[in-house]
Order: structure tokens, then C-alpha cells, then sequence
């Protein structure tokens, strides 16, 4: 039953094929077998590079071929993974195990391991430490072979410096120094091997790769043996066990030098990573707090420049056909960030790059005259832009790869996360603008039938019954024609003067004008029941200048001052006040009336908002009078407020610039 269980959870997890990647002609067959694999079972591909101390990729051919190999992977649809470790199969065996891979694809050349003896292959090994992964074997021994046979010893040989070389023969002097100075005070020949020996380690720390660390090995061994035994200034040996003690001497030696040196690589990789991981980290965390597009493409451009070192430019598409016109210059040498413009042959590239989102120019076989890496940055069917990273004569490794991959991956989904943003943004305002249409058609077929019914009555009456009515009847009919057809005109201008005003149609024709005088134009324009209330106006004993548009400012304190009229008593007292705060001009209009609702306050600069109680401009009303107010005055750059006024009451006050002219009275 267990074992129909587990085979049943096998066959319901999903897929995961690992190929190992490397810098062997045959890798190349064994990548497009797993993709092939990857592609029938509809399984998740990843592509792992290994990387160890002693580097495997010696000549430009082999790290050539190792950046096709992972080029081939990424195009394969397979994720890059790059990793370092002494041990290849403990490190695929652990990745397999927490990225939970069902299948590792490996060639057969992979399988061979040590020259002089037989030592367990690696399916043996890989099936030790993950028994319940398939493991498939590509035959290429055949390719690898041919390859083989290919290399010779100054092929894999990496030839030291100048200075290296002279760092040698300076430690080797000095420990042959050293080594004369013990001599002549007659310590033993054991204290003067251990200072060659350090000499060894010395020169492997001190320098790259594992020559100097073999040179400094054997000729500490000639060197001990020329001038510290006797027969002293030759290379014999009266001693008997000299020959022994030379042998030891070498192979500590060597073995010393090549752990310092394999110690000293490691420590590299090791500070690498963790370079790497920070970068990556910090990206993520940059991209994360990036409010737009062109914030997450900086915030990429400067990571990359950063962990490459190397010039980048950046070409975000500027328009809907997925166009690239113009980009941004990254220069490393002079930190500055400057406008490039592409010419045609430029544009050709990123066009084919944004339309085939594959990588062009240098390091690929399309466009490779060119000096620029060129990469697509994109999410499911978004296409955000191409980056260009300067290559020359200096192609990229493994690890410069996988991250730049991994970091082009955080730009492409932080794009996408800013798209959604911003297509969510966009359809709730659609959404809002839908409701305020469906809103205001609801709210007019409602609030115009009243009017308009009365004026259809009215008007009928007077034509059947004319005659039939007294002088005061005729005169009330009249008013209350008069007073719907008022209430119509000001709702029709309200409603044309905010769709203006939001959509930025209106252009504000300002000039200096005095507060007073706008302030008595408005009392002129509101309705005649303003003779039920007791309006006083105060401006102040000194001249205010304001910087507006009278109208609009007109139209704005006619809609305050019918607010206050329309709902407050009769009797009701109504104070126009205004004066000076620092650079603004404040005017206020207030009442004694019975004031709004605190859960109504937050609402009433919101259009089509009439309140639970006949409050402000509600009444009757489309509620657009303070919308429109607010929204004149923010034009103005001021700002309207709704304050308290004690006992009760309504207080509105608005702010203006004041004018910078002065009156010299």
C-alpha cells in the first residue's frame, strides 16, 4: 500500500528536470535532449552550473562555449542556476533536493572521475544521495573524445604574470636567505623545510592560479638541496635519505601550495556569492519601493552597473506600437547618466530583440559585429524595453550571466506589478467616472422633473386661466417660474463649469483684483431671498489684492452665499468676511444655521453627494455647488475648508494668492 502511495504522489507532483551545464561540446546535446524531456512532460527546466576552485574553462574557446551552452539553456526555456562547490555531485544533489528536480540529465563523459584509478561514477554516487530521482545518461563519449584529443598541455596550462614570477623568485630568496642565516647557527635541516614550505604557501596565497604555487614547490626543493646539503653549491647528496626527504619536501610542497591556493579560490567564490546575494537583495528590496517605470529601469541600470562594472544603456518602449527611439547612457567612467539617441542601425537591433525577445549583438550570432549585449526585459506578453551591456573584448562569465538574468527577471516581474498598478488605478477611475455618469443621469431625470414640471404647470395655467386670475396670483405664478428657471440656468452652468474645470479644458484668466469689489459682484448675482436674511460684509479697513479670475471667483462665493440662503431660516444672519494670512487671502462665509451633520462633513466637496439630511447644496440639488467651489479654488492654487462656527452653524473660507501689486493710497 505504501509503495502505491508513493508512486501515486509521484505521478501527482509536478516535473522537474535538472541539467548540469558545462563547458564540453557534448553539453550541448545533453541540453537539448532535458529540453525536449522538459517539453513532453510539461515540466519545470532548470539549467545548474557548478563551479569549482580549480577552473575547468582554461582558453577564451571554453567560456565561449560555455556562454553558448547557457545562451541555448535560456532559449530552451530552462531557469540558470549558478552555485560553486569541491564537490559536483553532492552540490547537484542538494539543489535537486530542496528545488524538489524529479530527473537529472548528465552526459556520460561526466561519469569518468580520476586518471590513475577507478573511483565510483557518478550515477553511483548521485543515486547514493538522491535514490529517488531517475537519473539519464546521454551518450556523447564519442564527442567527448574528439574534444579531448583537441587539448594539449599549454592549452590547460595558465601561464603566470611577470609580477607573479618575480613575487616567486622574491619569496624563494628570501626563504633561501633565511634558510642560510638557520644553517650558519646550526639548526636542523627540519627547521629550515618548514621555511621553504611556508615560502611555498606564501606564493600560493600570494598569487593566482596553481604554476607559481608548483614552481615555488619544486624549486624550493632544488634550492634545499643546491645550498643547504652538503655537498653545499651542487645538487648531490652525501646523505642516504636525502632523496626520501626531497620527495616528502616536494610533496608537501605542492600539497600545501595547491590547498592555499584551492583555499584562496574558494574564499573568492565564497565573497562572490555573497556579493551576489547582496546585490540581488538590494535590488529586490529597490525594486519593491520603485513608484514608476522609469524608477525600476534606473534602479536596474545602476545594480547592474554596479555588479558588472561595464557602460549599459537602457531603452524603455515609449509608446503603445512597442517603439524605442531614444534611451539612457550609463557611463561607469564618469558616473553620468546621459541621453543617447539611436541611429538606425542601433533601432533595427532592438526592434528584432523587443519583437523576438531573444539577446543580440556581441556574444550572440545575430548582429555579433556589434559591441553591446543586447536583452529583452519582459513579462507573459508585456514587452518593457531592451538593456545593452558593453561587451568588447571582455564577454561575460557564468556567474556575470546568471545574475544579470536574475536581475533583468526582478525588473521584468516590478514592471509588470507597476503595469497591473496602474491598469487597476486606471479601471477604478474608470469605474468612479462610470458610477458619477450613471449618477448624474439618475440624479437629473430625478431632480430636473421638479422644476421643470413646475414651470410646464405654472406656464399652463397662465395660458388657460389667465383672465380667471387675480393680480397676486399671477405675480406668485410668475416668481415661481422665474425662481425654477434660475435654479435650472445655475445647476446647467455648474455642471459645464466643473466638467471644465476637471478635465483642464478652462484656462484661468487671472489678474489683480480687489476682494471687496468681487465680493459685492457676487451679492448682486444671488437670488432674491436673500432679502429674508441678514448678510453683513467685512473686509477689512486696508485693500485686499487678490490674484484670480473674477468669474470664476464670483461664481464661487454665489454658490457659498446660496448655500447659506437656501438652508438656514429666515431671519438667519449670513457674515462675508476675508483678509490677510501671509502670502494668501482668506475669504469666509458663514451662518448661524443649523450646521452639518460630523458624518456628512467628509462628503460634501464630493459630486452627486446629497447626504442623509437636506444639509449645504443638497437640496434639490445634483450636488455639484461645493465640488465646483473646491475645484475652482484648487485651480487657483488655494485651498477651501469646512470649519465649525460656534454656538452653530456653517463656516466656508477659501484661500487666494495675494497680489504682489501694491496701492499706494
Amino acid at each position: 500500500m505504501r509503495k502505491l502511495e508513493k508512486e501515486k504522489q509521484k505521478k501527482e507532483k509536478k516535473e522537474h528536470i535538472l541539467v548540469c551545464l558545462s563547458s564540453s561540446p557534448s553539453n550541448e546535446k545533453i541540453i537539448r535532449t532535458a529540453a525536449q524531456m522538459a517539453q513532453a512532460f510539461q515540466a519545470g527546466f532548470t539549467a545548474l552550473y557548478v563551479q569549482t576552485a580549480e577552473k575547468t574553462e582554461k582558453t577564451p574557446e571554453d567560456l565561449a562555449r560555455l556562454q553558448k551552452h547557457v545562451r541555448l539553456a535560456e532559449q530552451s526555456g530552462a531557469e540558470i542556476v549558478t552555485t560553486h562547490s569541491e564537490d559536483i555531485a553532492l552540490q547537484i544533489a542538494e539543489y535537486a533536493r530542496i528545488s524538489e528536480v524529479t530527473r537529472i540529465v548528465i552526459g556520460k563523459s561526466m561519469m569518468k572521475q580520476g586518471y590513475f584509478h577507478q573511483r565510483r561514477v557518478w550515477t553511483e554516487r548521485l543515486t547514493d544521495l538522491v535514490p529517488d530521482l531517475e537519473i539519464h545518461i546521454i551518450p556523447d563519449s564519442d564527442v567527448y573524445r574528439r574534444y579531448q584529443k583537441r587539448k594539449n598541455f599549454l592549452e590547460w596550462m595558465e601561464l603566470p604574470s611577470w609580477k607573479e614570477l618575480m613575487l616567486t623568485v622574491l619569496i624563494l630568496g628570501a626563504a633561501t636567505g633565511i634558510g642560510e642565516i638557520f644553517f650558519r647557527l646550526g639548526f636542523t635541516d627540519a627547521n629550515i623545510i618548514t621555511v621553504y614550505l611556508f615560502g611555498a604557501m606564501l606564493t600560493s596565497i600570494l598569487t593566482s592560479g596553481y604554476t607559481c604555487s608548483v614552481i615555488s614547490s619544486v624549486a624550493s626543493v632544488v634550492l634545499f638541496n643546491y645550498f643547504m646539503t652538503e655537498p653545499r653549491l651542487s645538487l648531490h647528496a652525501y646523505g642516504s635519505g636525502y632523496p626520501v626527504t626531497f620527495a616528502i619536501m616536494l610533496g608537501i610542497s605542492i600539497l600545501t601550495g595547491t590547498l592555499a591556493s584551492k583555499l584562496k579560490e574558494n574564499a573568492k567564490l565564497s565573497a562572490r556569492d555573497a556579493f551576489r546575494t547582496k546585490i540581488l537583495f538590494n535590488t529586490s528590496q529597490l525594486l519593491q519601493k520603485a513608484e514608476d517605470a522609469a524608477e525600476i529601469f534606473d534602479i536596474t541600470a545602476t545594480q547592474l552597473v554596479k555588479l558588472l562594472g561595464r557602460n549599459l544603456v537602457v531603452a524603455p518602449v515609449e509608446t503603445k506600437e512597442s517603439s524605442i527611439v531614444q534611451g539612457t547612457l550609463y557611463n561607469t567612467e564618469t558616473g553620468i547618466k546621459s541621453e543617447k539617441v539611436f541611429d538606425g542601425k542601433e533601432q533595427e537591433i532592438l526592434q528584432w530583440v523587443l519583437k523576438n525577445r531573444k539577446r543580440a549583438g556581441a556574444m550572440t550570432e545575430r548582429f555579433s559585429e556589434e559591441p553591446y549585449l543586447y536583452l529583452s526585459i519582459y513579462a507573459a506578453q508585456h514587452r518593457y524595453g531592451v538593456i545593452g551591456i558593453f561587451i568588447g573584448q571582455k564577454p561575460l562569465d557564468a556567474f556575470e550571466n546568471s545574475i544579470l538574468l536574475s536581475i533583468l527577471g526582478e525588473c521584468a516581474m516590478a514592471l509588470d506589478r507597476e503595469q497591473s498598478a496602474r491598469e487597476k488605478e486606471e479601471a477604478a477611475v474608470m469605474a468612479k467616472n462610470e458610477q458619477l455618469r450613471v449618477n448624474l443621469l439618475r440624479t437629473i431625470s430625478h431632480d430636473l422633473r421638479t422644476p421643470l414640471t413646475s414651470i410646464l404647470g405654472n406656464a399652463d395655467s397662465l395660458i388657460s386661466n389667465f383672465d380667471a386670475l387675480d393680480e397676486g396670483m399671477r405675480k406668485q405664478i410668475f416668481s415661481d417660474i422665474y425662481e425654477d428657471a434660475g435654479w435650472l440656468i445655475e445647476l446647467v452652468e455648474n455642471l459645464l463649469a466643473l466638467t471644465k474645470i476637471e478635465d483642464g479644458s478652462v484656462k484661468l484668466q487671472l489678474s489683480d483684483q480687489v476682494v471687496e469689489d468681487v465680493v459685492r459682484e457676487a451679492l448682486r448675482h444671488v437670488e432674491r431671498r436673500k432679502k429674508e436674511h441678514y448678510i453683513t460684509v467685512d473686509c477689512g479697513e486696508d485693500v485686499l489684492l487678490a490674484r484670480m479670475d473674477a468669474k470664476l471667483i464670483v461664481q464661487v462665493l454665489v454658490n457659498l452665499i446660496n448655500n447659506a440662503v437656501k438652508y438656514t431660516q429666515a431671519g438667519s444672519k449670513i457674515r462675508i468676511t476675508a483678509g490677510r494670512e501671509e502670502k494668501n487671502v482668506w475669504i469666509a462665509v458663514e451662518d448661524n444655521g443649523p450646521g452639518i451633520p460630523a458624518e456628512c462633513r467628509e462628503h460634501v466637496f464630493e459630486m452627486f453627494y446629497s447626504g442623509k439630511n437636506k444639509v449645504s447644496d443638497s437640496r434639490r440639488s445634483l450636488g455639484l455647488g461645493l465640488a465646483l467651489c473646491r475645484s475652482i479654488v484648487n485651480a487657483h492654487g488655494g485651498e477651501l475648508v469646512l470649519r465649525d462656527c460656534v454656538p452653530h452653524g456653517c463656516h466656508f473660507r477659501f484661500t487666494l494668492p495675494l497680489s504682489e501689486v501694491n496701492l499706494n493710497e
